[in-house]
């Protein structure tokens, strides 16, 4: 039997995430994002958390190079945002108001969530790199919906009864 990736791709898109937003600083000082489902938390003790990212992006030696991230956590209504920063080969910064976190990294306003992290390991699997972080600092909104993405395209939450 051959083994069928866009059936695979198919399986894993059945699994509902969150969709968010990785900022950094480049060595050159260059503001980098991109939009990522692929969001995990890691451990309490030390507060850890990852994401990957496709070896073939164009963003990857920003992200490898650099000592600091912040992942956003969007909210249900930021689905422009998040299409935005999916988009390569342009400055996905032009006309948003940021402020600076740790490492001068950029942090994006009103997300429903966001951790800023110190880079604590990289790994190399498969197509992708896995980045795990330390998290520093965070900030959460409770009552913000988050933006879910399933099935290729973005989905919202119900509520349902216990």
């Amino acid at each position: 039997m051959t083994f069928d990736r866009r059936a695979f791709r198919d399986t894993l898109g059945l699994f509902v995430t969150g969709v968010t937003i990785v900022t950094t600083r480049s060595v050159k000082g260059e503001r980098i994002g991109v939009t990522a489902n692929s969001f995990n938390s890691v451990s309490i003790d030390p507060p850890l958390i990852l994401w990957s990212l496709n070896k073939q992006s164009g963003s990857l030696a920003s992200f490898e190079g650099a000592g600091f991230f912040a992942v956003h956590i969007l909210r249900q209504d930021q689905i422009e945002l998040s299409n935005h920063f999916a988009k390569p080969g342009q400055d996905k910064f032009e006309g948003l108001e940021t402020a600076e976190g740790q490492g001068r990294v950029p942090i994006l306003k009103d997300c429903a969530a966001r951790l800023e992290c110190r880079t604590y390991n990289r790994h190399p699997a498969g197509d992708h790199t896995i980045f795990i972080g330390e998290v520093l600092e965070f900030e959460a909104s409770p009552d913000a919906e988050p933006l879910l993405y399933h099935g290729g395209r973005y989905a919202r939450l119900l509520d349902m009864p216990s």
